[in-house]
């Protein structure tokens, strides 16, 4: 294939339903990236040279013309000594440093595998003898394509990196001519402590990002995170959509820490780009020895031609080859019981064993002992972290004993550990020669020392308290918990960004060893809920604990959000169910883990033999349903919820479907009267297959699913299959006509 090069200024690929390009200015020299869908080619549109209008035409002819295109590099990062960005940007951007302006375009190459997979690699240069290279990754089929960017240092002495993102995405919009005035939107999802996921969709303009009447002064919006929480105040994720031509073009990042996304203007065309932190945002710089390289974190990047939904399909997709890689048991999304929301942090040997029995008749594969079984001292209460010594008094024998008892009866057992934390009144709170420092202080946030995962004597000691305990007393499961942030860095490496980065690299790694160790493990990755929810950890464990919503009504709109941001298959949705709990109650909870995967808790041993009966039904439905969970593609029905997540009102629908099966999954909130929620469905001449929840009627009818007479919190969710026999009652969407 026929790459750039100074005779041919553009490179155009076609990667499924995307093409790429690859543009390098004639006069600059300067080479942008940027795509669109591959069906819209003949939707594109010339775009102006210049600006012009009153506002630019006085202007002395040496300021003039002002190009309205200036093309952007497709990498940009910023060197230790160089001046700042102009253009207003000191403390909000580093883009456009001096250096990348310097840059040279040298060669690119596009190489394709037998199996499909391509690789396209542009190399740059700079005159003071370092190189940066842009690489675009695509497997055949895949809905996404990953960047990354290596800075390759060539010269005789070190260098010191501030700014490095992973990608930077220009040319939005190619679908008008100008600067696109109140068609651009940023899509972003916020992120809080128990409320998940919400949905922000905000006109550039409405974020001060119209260009100015010049170009001068970078319009600029960014937003990330600081610390060891990566899902906190957003989620690494974001898109801006033309909602003329129905584009959008996204990212995901896979962070453990820190991170930034940045939308720019500086001119009539748009820019996303991010990745790690950097000096004015992160406290990174991370410096380069003469010979040696560093690579940023791929970005996973999509641009469809359809909806939110769709493009959100095309980057969650990036997360299944990981999930893949589970134990063979996750192929079943496996259903989990944690005591957590039964005991408050005191469960015993007998508590557990009983529960276990009352289990063993349901579906339930595991059953997890969380906080509270090693030893505490007076007084304490929960999240006594680093001793995890078991308590005698709750369990007498040891924990083995317990796990003997609870495969005897057919469940896997399970075991909660926060291990990279100390915490006030434990022995191991004293060791501070294996704690995180910041400028040769013990890090302290609340009652919390953090282990240094990089020292050998931490991973000793770790391997023997977490690695030794799951082994020995035969778990086969391991919840890890993460209660609270670092800061923005840690000591032990040229920047405190990078120490922390260094920081939660060994993490990572010492899960990675738990994985090789125990393989048969499954891991839950918990932060609090839904702190780690990001590709990075997700992909290194079974699940992720979508929420530390234990039973607020907000649950299933929790559920439903994550569906945009991680595979359901590895969403875990807590249910928890109480003796006083009515029958309509029950469903709602249980109904809302049909959006993701079970974890059931609560007072099982008082549950009335209607609320197990109701239980056993719900799991059945599971079950069933499990196929579509795990490889389903979803679409949700969000427009009649109400903004509170609090006081809900309205309904939502979840529809989540393979070629051949439709799940829906619809919720009623707090609404004064009954609601009839339609959902529609996918073309198909579908029929009902099974139902579980309180509608009082439904049926298929005008091209969807009607569920008539849902009362105020409650739930209904039913199994659609492809039509393969004549019962049941039957209906063609693509003509809305009801066959039976």
């Amino acid at each position: 294939m026929t790459t750039l090069s100074p005779q041919n200024p553009r490179f155009d690929l076609t990667l499924g339903e995307t093409t790429v390009r690859y543009t390098r200015c004639p006069r600059s020299g300067i080479v942008e990236f940027s795509c669109f869908p591959s069906t819209l080619r003949g939707s594109l549109v010339p775009q102006r040279e210049h600006l012009s209008g009153p506002h630019v035409d006085g202007l002395p002819t040496r300021w003039t013309p002002i190009s309205a295109q200036p093309p952007e590099w497709l990498v940009q990062f910023k060197l230790a000594g160089s001046p700042e960005p102009g253009g207003h940007q000191v403390g909000r951007s580093l883009r456009g440093a001096s250096e990348v302006s310097a840059l040279t375009f040298t060669s690119q190459q596009a190489v394709t595998s037998p199996q499909g997979a391509v690789t396209i690699t542009t190399t740059l240069t700079h005159s003071d003898g370092y190189r940066l290279l842009h690489v675009l990754n695509w497997r055949l089929s895949q809905p996404f394509f990953q960047v990354h960017t290596e800075f390759h240092n060539d010269t005789e002495g070190p260098l010191t990196l501030e700014y490095l993102p992973s990608f930077s995405l220009g040319g939005i919009t190619p679908f008008h001519p100008d600067d696109a005035p109140e068609r651009l939107r940023l899509h972003r999802f916020r992120t809080t402590w128990s409320a998940e996921g919400r949905h922000e969709n905000l006109l550039l303009e409405e974020l001060s990002l119209e260009r100015s009447w010049t170009n001068f002064s970078r319009r600029i919006e960014r937003f990330g995170q600081i610390g060891s929480l990566p899902v906190r105040q957003f989620f690494p994720w974001a898109a801006v959509q033309d909602t003329a031509a129905d584009v959008f073009w996204g990212v995901q990042l896979a962070t453990p820490g820190s991170w930034h996304l940045e939308v720019g203007r500086a001119q009539d065309k748009v820019t996303l780009s991010g990745g790690l932190p950097s000096r004015d945002f992160g406290d990174w710089w991370k410096i380069v020895p003469a010979g040696s390289a560093f690579s940023t974190p791929p970005a996973t990047l999509a641009c469809v031609h359809g909806d939110l939904d769709d493009l959100c399909a095309a980057l969650t997709a990036a997360q299944s080859p990981a999930a893949e890689t589970q134990p063979a048991i996750e192929r079943e999304l496996p259903i989990v019981f944690n005591e957590w929301c039964s005991t408050w942090g005191e469960p015993t040997h007998d508590y557990v064993l009983a529960t276990a029995r009352l289990l063993a008749r349901t579906r339930t594969h595991f059953l997890v002992i969380d906080d509270g079984w090693a030893e505490k001292a007076s007084g304490k209460d929960i999240q006594f972290n680093g001793d995890w010594n078991v308590n005698r008094t709750r369990f007498p024998g040891g924990l083995k004993p317990t796990c003997d008892a609870v495969r005897a009866l057919g469940l896997i057992p399970g075991l909660w550990f926060e291990l990279e934390a100390a915490t006030e009144g434990t022995t191991a709170f004293e060791r501070l020669d294996l704690h995180l420092r910041r400028e040769g202080r013990t890090i302290q946030i609340g009652s919390r020392h953090f282990w240094d995962l990089r020292h050998p004597g931490t991973i000793a000691y770790l391997a023997d308290k977490v690695i030794a305990r799951l082994r020995d007393d035969g778990f086969g499961y391991l919840k890890i918990d993460y209660n609270d942030s670092l800061p923005s860095g840690v000591d032990g490496a040229e920047s405190p960004g990078e120490g922390l980065r260094l920081q939660l690299e060994a993490v990572q790694a010492f899960i990675a060893r738990i994985r090789r160790e125990l393989p048969d493990l499954l891991i839950e990755n918990c932060s609090s809920g839904g702190h780690r929810l990001e590709p990075s950890f997700q992909g290194i464990c079974a699940m992720g604990s979508f929420s530390d919503a234990h039973e607020t009504t907000s649950i299933p709109i929790v559920a439903a959000n994550l569906h945009r941001l991680i595979l359901p298959r590895q969403s875990q949705v807590w249910c928890v169910a109480h003796a006083s709990d009515s029958l309509q109650r029950l469903r709602y909870g249980l109904a809302a883990t049909f959006l993701g995967r079970v974890c059931l808790s609560g007072e099982f041993a008082s549950l009335d033999a209607a609320q197990l009966t109701e239980i056993d039904a719900a799991l059945e439905f599971y079950a069933a349903a499990v196929p579509v969970i795990r490889d389903g593609r979803s679409r949700l029905h969000l427009e009649a919820r109400s903004a509170s997540w609090n006081n809900p009102r309205g309904w939502q629908a979840v529809v989540r479907h393979t070629a051949d099966t439709v799940l829906v999954v619809a919720h009623a909130f707090g609404n004064p009267t009954a609601v009839s929620p339609f959902v529609p469905l996918p073309p198909g001449i579908w029929r009902i297959h099974a139902f579980y929840g309180d509608a009082s009627e439904f049926n298929l009818a005008e091209g969807g699913l009607r569920l008539n007479g849902m009362p105020a919190f409650s739930a209904a969710a039913a199994l659609i299959m492809l039509n393969s026999s004549t019962t049941g009652a039957l209906l063609d969407v693509d003509s809305g006509e009801r066959l039976h």
